[in-house]
């Protein structure tokens, strides 16, 4: 019972941490490990207890869809669609030992992405002049990532999309929280097909992760961005250095 419990307060803040900023994978995918699910599985697992809570969090948004920069909406939907369903189909192939050494590094790229993710984007884009093409292979791999881990992968969306001209940050930020649910949700239809998901654990992280959806895309529409992030990103590294001090030290 503890550890159910442990698992819906974090789906709660997963949750709620996606709709308000992203990276609730930083947290969802730990509690599942630390409760015993295999790391592949936690992974996928992690994917499916947050999809539901990612589309109430887009259906909280869904006045601020509109286009921006040089893709359409449907455009980065339809391609991120694709790049999740070959990320679920690696992230099947990769063998479970080789995942546990690869987490640290997830996290950390995550991690980064998320603290310093627009900074990098507007020190290339000051750089370097890219074109539709360009945005259209970025999106597909940006997708792929999403659909292997996920871990701030709003946030490199949201950086990659400032690189090719777009301003528009709330229709950008409702369309990021669209697109990657929609990705998340191919890449599950995956997830079901291997069948390694711990379906109680899924199930009470689910529902918590609603609620937290709802209730983070409430808090982001009155909190100031700047200050949940730097909060999120403090957890981030604390997280991704735990993880490293138990894969490489521990």
């Amino acid at each position: 019972m503890p550890e159910y419990i442990l698992l819906a307060l974090v789906g709660f803040l997963a949750g709620a941490m996606n709709a308000a900023a992203g990276g609730g994978t930083f947290v969802s995918v730990p509690a599942l490990i630390a409760a015993g699910v295999p790391s592949v599985s936690a992974n996928m697992t992690s994917t499916i207890a947050l999809c539901p809570g990612a589309f109430t969090s887009a259906y909280t948004f869904r006045k601020d869809f509109r286009a921006f920069g040089d893709a359409s909406p449907l455009t980065l939907l339809l391609l991120s669609i694709a790049g999740g369903a070959a990320g679920a189909l690696l992230l099947i192939l990769t063998p479970g030992s080789a995942f546990d050494g690869l987490i640290p590094w997830l996290l950390l790229t995550g991690s980064i992405a998320f603290a310093f993710g627009r900074r990098i984007g507007e020190f290339l884009r000051a750089r370097m002049t890219l074109g539709k093409t360009s945005l259209v292979v970025v999106q597909f791999m940006l997708g792929v990532y999403g659909g292997y881990f996920g871990g701030a992968v709003g946030l490199m969306m949201l950086a990659a999309w400032t690189i090719f001209g777009a301003r528009d940050l709330v229709a950008m930020s409702a369309v990021r929280i669209l697109v990657v649910a929609c990705a998340n949700a191919t890449a599950i239809l995956f997830f079901l097909a291997a069948g390694v998901i711990y379906w109680p654990q899924c199930f009470v992280m689910m529902a918590a992760g609603v609620a937290g959806g709802h209730f983070g895309a409430r808090i982001a529409q009155k909190i100031p961005v700047h200050s949940l992030r730097a909060g999120i990103s403090c957890l981030n590294f604390i997280i991704t250095a735990i993880f490293f001090w138990k894969t490489f030290l521990g």
